[in-house]
């Protein structure tokens, strides 16, 4: 019998509470503000249940649209885009992976964007960014520009967890179509 929508979403969160999810102390977030809440999603993205529910959640929510590739800042979307480009070969329905660097390289092809063919470019392709957390979206959004610089189309941003501190107001104020797979509040008690 294959699991519902709702059964892989309950799932992810039961996984992530168990490995990336931490309450207590305040935190450093990587957007500069600070929190009693804090997840690492390493350990959940690089499970293996986790990464396929993540991959799984994530197609569903872009099914509706077309889309060449899915990625996102270096580093946090780097495992999302694979285990995404991974599960749609075997779903039949392939998108590619790609990142952008926080900086492009100063060697070898001093690539911004990797993941793309020699001779490959952005221009005119649809793309879906996508990231572990997003509090404010600085790291999205970032992506974003980088990707909209070389000619690139977003056609939707995805997180598996918003910490609904502001990044959906972010990305409509920058015409982005935002949806995220979790919210804080599936993580409070």
């Amino acid at each position: 019998m294959t699991a519902t929508a709702a059964e892989k979403r309950a799932r992810l969160v039961q996984i992530v509470k168990e490995r990336s999810f931490q309450e207590g102390p305040e935190m450093k977030l990587a957007s500069g503000k600070t929190s009693t809440f804090y997840f690492n999603m390493k350990p959940a993205m690089l499970h293996p249940e986790g990464a396929s529910l993540i991959a799984e959640l994530m197609l569903n929510a872009i099914a509706d649209v077309e889309a060449d590739l899915v990625g996102g800042l270096e580093m946090g979307a780097v495992p999302i885009a694979s285990a995404i480009a991974a599960v749609s070969h075997v779903q039949g329905r392939p998108v590619a992976a790609f990142f952008v660097r926080k900086q492009a390289k100063e060697h070898g092809t001093q690539s911004l964007v990797e993941g793309l063919v020699r001779g490959d470019t952005m221009k005119d392709k649809r793309v879906v960014i996508v990231e572990d957390v997003t509090t404010t979206g600085g790291s999205a959004l970032k992506a974003a520009k980088a990707l909209e610089a070389e000619g690139a189309t977003i056609v939707r941003v995805l997180t598996i967890v918003d910490r609904l501190d502001g990044a959906a107001e972010a990305f409509r104020d920058a015409g982005l179509n935002f949806v995220p797979i979790l919210t804080l509040n599936d993580f409070r008690s």
